[in-house]
């Protein structure tokens, strides 16, 4: 095999909490994390050289170390002493610093594609624990569906799937320092926290109604304040018939959950014809088993 043509999915936080900032500066966090239909593609191919090449279809995307698909590459063959170079075609369709972790999930594809590639035959932990060198994201993209992220996002427990519904995914010209949230989240003022215990319940039992009435992302309490085009996209979404409506990790996409596919299409061409909203989509869940 000489290369390998891979889809990287975007994820949303069905329920985002924050438990303590820790002495190190991390945030350990309780998360419900959801892959949807959403996907960047990424292809790979094995060169003649010892080199790592990266192509992108969004010019303003670095193809250096500074892209994280490149340093996915170069973390495996330093690992496993790989000298072949590869070259890296990467066709962005989400979002770019959006709060769906694309990023991280162009570089799960990358640590998936080049196991598969150069026969390393690595383990799914293993190429978790490979994946957490690169970003708290990544070992869940690697795992993907719906899943409980703990501790600062490395402890994944999956859960069975989201009852279905229809997905509206909706990002504002503007872009989010997620860094710049976690500094300015206040965990000790009276802001909202999500019930992560209650709707997991609800999971259980596919409730989509009663697990979408626990929904929150405290993250919401810094950007809303100073991005009010995020508040704005929640009230739009919910007025034209979402059951929910949520900013998805740091900001700054808003999704809806519509119950229904008639709606969240209406609400799809008006939102596109708005034209005021940079990237509109409307997608679904993830369905389980599906492969790269």
């Amino acid at each position: 095999m000489n290369s390998i043509k891979l889809k990287a999915y975007a994820k949303i936080n069905l329920g985002l909490d924050v438990v303590r900032k820790r002495e190190d500066g991390y945030h350990e966090v309780r998360m419900i994390m959801q892959t949807i239909g959403l996907y960047d593609k990424v292809s790979i191919l094995r060169t003649n050289n010892t080199s790592i090449t990266v192509k992108t279809n969004l010019p303003y995307l670095p193809t250096d170390e500074n892209n994280l698909v490149y340093k996915a590459a170069a973390l495996i063959k330093k690992n496993y002493g790989i000298t072949q170079g590869v070259h890296i075609i990467l066709d962005k369709k989400i979002p770019v610093a959006a709060g769906l972790a694309g990023g991280s999930s162009d570089a799960a594809a990358v640590l998936y594609g080049l196991n598969r590639l150069f026969h390393l035959n690595l383990s799914k932990e293993e190429l978790s624990q490979l994946g957490l060198q690169l970003g708290a994201d990544v070992p869940y993209c690697l795992l993907r569906g719906t899943a409980l992220s703990e501790g600062i996002g490395e402890i994944l427990t999956p859960v069975p799937p989201f009852p279905s519904c229809h997905i509206l995914i909706v990002k504002p010209g503007i872009n989010v320092s997620t860094k710049h949230v976690y500094e300015h989240l206040k965990l000790e003022e009276d802001i909202h926290h999500p019930n992560i215990d209650a709707i997991l319940a609800a999971i259980n039992k596919k409730d989509l109604k009663a697990a979408v009435s626990h929904f929150g992302n405290v993250l919401e309490s810094v950007t809303i304040k100073e991005y009010p085009v995020i508040g704005q996209i929640k009230e739009e979404l919910t007025a034209f018939g979402a059951i929910a409506a949520m900013m998805s990790g740091s900001g700054p996409t808003v999704f809806g959950l519509f119950d229904s596919r008639e709606k969240a299409e209406k609400a799809f061409y008006q939102l596109k014809a708005e034209k005021c909203y940079k990237q509109v989509f409307l997608t679904g869940l993830y369905q389980p088993g599906l492969k790269f």
